[in-house]
C-alpha cells in the first residue's frame, strides 16, 4: 500500500556522473518541465532522456498528474513545510521546491494518502484520517523485527478543491477506505476497502455512487490504477496460503496493520473478470502502473535483494513476459507513474540525498 511513504523515512530506504547534456527545445506553446540535466541518471537507466529533481528533503511520494497534465499532486512529511505526517501539495508543471513551499490542499489535519485528480481537473480525491482525529495516528514500523503497514479504520475518501476545501465525502463505512484512483475514461474511481472484513478492491462512479466490490480473496489487495483505456486494473496483493502465513495475517489486521514484504503483481478486468497473477517474483513487488501503450507494467521491486533494498523499477508485459529492469539505484526508487501524454515520468527515489533517508520526487523524460 502506498502507505510505504512512512516506511521510506525510517527504516525501508531502501549519483551516476556524466557532462549535463542540454535539453531539446520545446515548442513555444509548450511549457518547458525538463532542465535537461541527466548528472542524476546511472548509464544502465536508457528509459531515461533527462532528469529533473522537484523536491529537495523530507519523504515525498505518489505524485500523480491532472488529466491535462499541467499539475500534479503528491504527499509529503517534510516538517520544514510544517507537516508532522503525511499532507497533500500542489504543483504547477515546471515547479521545484528546494527553496520554496507549495500549496498544501489537504486539511493539515489527521493523516492524509493517495490523493487523485478528478477529470475536471479542479478537484481531487484523496484518503484522511481528520475525522476521528486532527492529530496524526500513531505509526506502526516493526514488531518483532518484521515491517508493517497501519491500515488505519479512520480512513475515508474524500473529495477537495485546489484550494483545500472539503467538498464532498465518498466513503463513511467503518474500517478503512482509501487509494482511490481514478479511471482515464473519467467514470470509475478504484479503492480499497476493509468493509468486507478483509483488504479488497472495489469501484464506484465518481460521486460514491454504484459501489462494486471486485476482488474476493483472502490478503491485502491494494495500490490499483487503471489501463489507459480504462478496462484493466493493476494491483499489488498478499496471498497468503500456509494455516500459519493465513492466521498471523488475520492476526495482523485485526490489529490494524499488515505485513508488506511478500506481494505479487495481479491484473484484472475493470470489473474483477479475468483475474491473473502477473508475477512469480517473491519479496515486495507493488507500486504498479500502466506503460503508455496499456501492455506493460512499471513497477518497483527487491525481489533482486536479500536484505530488503535495494528497490528498483522494472518493466513487464501484461501477461508476466519479458521482465526488464529500468533503474539501477543502490537505495529506494518507487511509485512510477506516466504522464497521459506519455512522455514523462514521475517517480521517488533516494539518489542525491546527501545520505540522508530524504525520499524525493523526480520527473524524466521516457524515451523507449
Amino acid at each position: 500500500m502506498r502507505i510505504i511513504l512512512v516506511l521510506l523515512g525510517l527504516s525501508f530506504v531502501f549519483s551516476c556522473k556524466s557532462e549535463p547534456k542540454s535539453a531539446e527545445k520545446e515548442s513555444k506553446t509548450e511549457v518547458s518541465l525538463m532542465a535537461g540535466s541527466d548528472t542524476l541518471i546511472y548509464p544502465e537507466e536508457k528509459h531515461f532522456k533527462s532528469i529533473k529533481q522537484i523536491t529537495f528533503g523530507g519523504n515525498n511520494a505518489e505524485a500523480y498528474w491532472s488529466f491535462d497534465d499541467s499539475m500534479m499532486i503528491f504527499q509529503s512529511d517534510y516538517n520544514k513545510w510544517g507537516v508532522e505526517c503525511d499532507q497533500m501539495f500542489l504543483m504547477q508543471l515546471g515547479e521545484t521546491f528546494q527553496d520554496t513551499m507549495p500549496p498544501m490542499v489537504s486539511t493539515g489535519m489527521g493523516r492524509t494518502t493517495c490523493a487523485y485528480f478528478l477529470p475536471d481537473n479542479k478537484h481531487i480525491v484523496y484518503g484522511s484520517t481528520h475525522l476521528a482525529d486532527p492529530k496524526c495516528p500513531e505509526v506502526v514500523l516493526r514488531r518483532n523485527g518484521k515491517y508493517l503497514w497501519a491500515v488505519y479504520d479512520s480512513f475515508d475518501i474524500f473529495v477537495a478543491d485546489l484550494d483545500g476545501n472539503i467538498t464532498a465525502q465518498l466513503t463513511d463505512t467503518p474500517g478503512y477506505d482509501a487509494e482511490a484512483t481514478v479511471s482515464p475514461k473519467g467514470d470509475k474511481i478504484v479503492f480499497t476497502s476493509m468493509r468486507s472484513g478483509d483488504l479488497e478492491l472495489y469501484t464506484m462512479n465518481l460521486d460514491g455512487s454504484d459501489v462494486t466490490q471486485i476482488t474476493d480473496e483472502l490478503g491485502y489487495d491494494g495500490g490499483a490504477f487503471f489501463s489507459p483505456d480504462g478496462s484493466k486494473i493493476i494491483f499489488r496483493a498478499s496471498r497468503p496460503k500456509t494455516e500459519e502465513a493465513i492466521a498471523e495475517y488475520k492476526e495482523l489486521l485485526a490489529e490494524g496493520v499488515v505485513q508488506p514484504t511478500e506481494m505479487e503483481l495481479f491484473i484484472c478486468n475493470a470489473d474483477g473478470s479475468d483475474l491473473r497473477q502477473i508475477t512469480f517474483l517473491g519479496n515486495a513487488n507493488w507500486s504498479p502502473f500502466f506503460h503508455p501503450s496499456g501492455e506493460k507494467i512499471l513497477f518497483s521491486s527487491n525481489f533482486e535483494s536479500e536484505v530488503g533494498f535495494p528497490f528498483n523499477l522494472y518493466l513487464i508485459d501484461i501477461d508476466g513476459r519479458n521482465l526488464e529492469r529500468v533503474t539501477y539505484g543502490k537505495t529506494f526508487n518507487a511509485f512510477p507513474v506516466f504522464s497521459n501524454d506519455g512522455k514523462y515520468l514521475a517517480f521517488s527515489s533516494n539518489r542525491n540525498n546527501g545520505g540522508t533517508r530524504d525520499t524525493n520526487l523526480f520527473i524524466v523524460e521516457w524515451q523507449e
